[in-house]
């Protein structure tokens, strides 16, 4: 299975299931893998930050893989960013070898200037294989690595293996309307765009031209109904339903407990069996445990899906 530059719909973003713990709970990387199928997806990306990928070791991320795309039946993608180019084009290889539809490639956060961001993709590219399709992951919030719309061209002009950019610059709809603005003037090849921030913005962002989403909400049928509403052009429908979602997706923004409400959410809805995280990570209290459950209850009046 493979991605291409016209991939379109909802690449769910993985977790990473842990038992309480620690260990790797295989049951449930089963489950959440069918869980994203069912849920409509059109593929799914595992190892990357939400999937606590530095946390695992060698072999761990390496079964993983294996166990993942030996199950699903739509494409995988897999994180394989790492300090050093050897690591990188390990995992690549390794990931590739067992059938996985492409990588995605994050930029280390010690680049600054546009010249350090170019250069290091084209030794990136170098090191993995211009076999390997991969996808190009813009994240300055966490990453605190600025592209700017003509650093993301020059990148995807110099690398055809390049086929995606998961887009996560905040605010970004206005680069998103750049980049495809260069495509309709000539200036840029064609690419997906598929957007993350958890879906903070993904009801304006397919209008800009997005292709849809690449994000680890709790509710990935959620975000496959919205796109289809977007791409249906039933505006007003698409802002309903995302509206409902909103409280909890503003609260699963914020910092350091992200993950941990992601978990709490994917366990209550009976995908995973523990929202343990590998250490060192942040839990959420009991209180914060009681907000997220009461806006799942409420949600619960508006979409029967989060009724628990």
């Amino acid at each position: 299975m493979s991605f291409s530059a016209d991939s379109k719909g909802v690449y769910a973003i993985a977790t990473t299931p842990f038992l309480p713990d620690g260990a790797l709970d295989t049951t449930s990387i089963d489950r959440l893998t069918d869980f994203y199928q069912d849920s409509g997806c059109t593929g799914i990306t595992i190892l990357g930050i939400m999937g606590e990928a530095p946390k695992l070791e060698p072999a761990e991320s390496r079964a993983i893989i294996r166990q993942v795309v030996g199950r699903s039946k739509v494409p995988v993608i897999v994180g394989v960013s790492a300090p050093g180019f050897a690591a990188m084009r390990s995992l690549a290889r390794d990931a590739m070898d067992m059938g996985a539809a492409g990588v995605m490639i994050a930029p280390t956060p010690a680049l600054r200037t546009d010249e350090q961001i170019v250069n290091y993709f084209g030794q990136a590219v170098e090191a993995v294989g211009e076999d390997v399709p991969w996808v190009l992951q813009d994240y300055p919030l966490t990453l605190s690595v600025v592209m700017s719309p003509s650093v993301v061209a020059k990148i995807i002009s110099n690398h055809p293996s390049c086929l995606m950019l998961k887009h996560e610059d905040w605010p970004g709809l206005e680069k998103i309307s750049r980049l495809r603005a260069m495509q309709k003037a000539g200036e840029l090849r064609p690419f997906s765009i598929l957007c993350g921030n958890g879906g903070m913005f993904l009801d304006f962002e397919p209008e800009r031209g997005a292709d849809g989403a690449m994000t680890g909400y709790g509710f990935p049928d959620m975000l496959v109904e919205l796109v289809g509403l977007l791409a249906d052009r039933k505006r007003d429908e698409a802002h309903d339903l995302f509206d409902a979602h909103l409280p909890l997706i503003r609260y699963e923004q914020q910092l350091g407990i992200g993950l941990a409400v992601r978990k709490h959410v994917l366990m209550r809805r009976g995908v995973i069996t523990s929202d343990a995280q590998r250490k060192p990570g942040l839990a959420l209290t009991d209180t914060a445990r009681a907000e997220v459950d009461y806006l799942l209850k409420r949600l619960g009046r508006r979409d029967k899906r989060a009724i628990l």
